[in-house]
């Protein structure tokens, strides 16, 4: 992967644990842990995505599949911190 490919995919986590963060009523978790979120919340979108037969192209697309992903894995976060 070369240093602008990195840097748009950090980008994209970054937007999408933001997203994601604004829509679960959160306060957000910083730079470093939207990020994280958002990479994470990529994997999982993209697991989510391909297990129901959709598929998202471009960068939106890749926003989109990070941001779904992302709120999944914040609700999943705010279920296990209930219990």
């Amino acid at each position: 992967m070369s240093l602008s490919g990195l840097l748009v995919f950090l980008i994209i986590g970054a937007i999408a644990g933001w997203l994601g963060g604004l829509i679960m009523k959160g306060s957000g978790f910083g730079l470093l842990g939207n990020i994280v979120v958002g990479i994470v919340g990529a994997v999982l979108g993209g697991a989510l995505f391909g297990m129901l037969g959709i598929s998202a192209s471009g960068l939106l697309g890749s926003i989109i599949t990070a941001t779904v992903g992302a709120v999944v894995l914040l609700f999943i976060a705010s279920l296990i911190r209930r219990a």
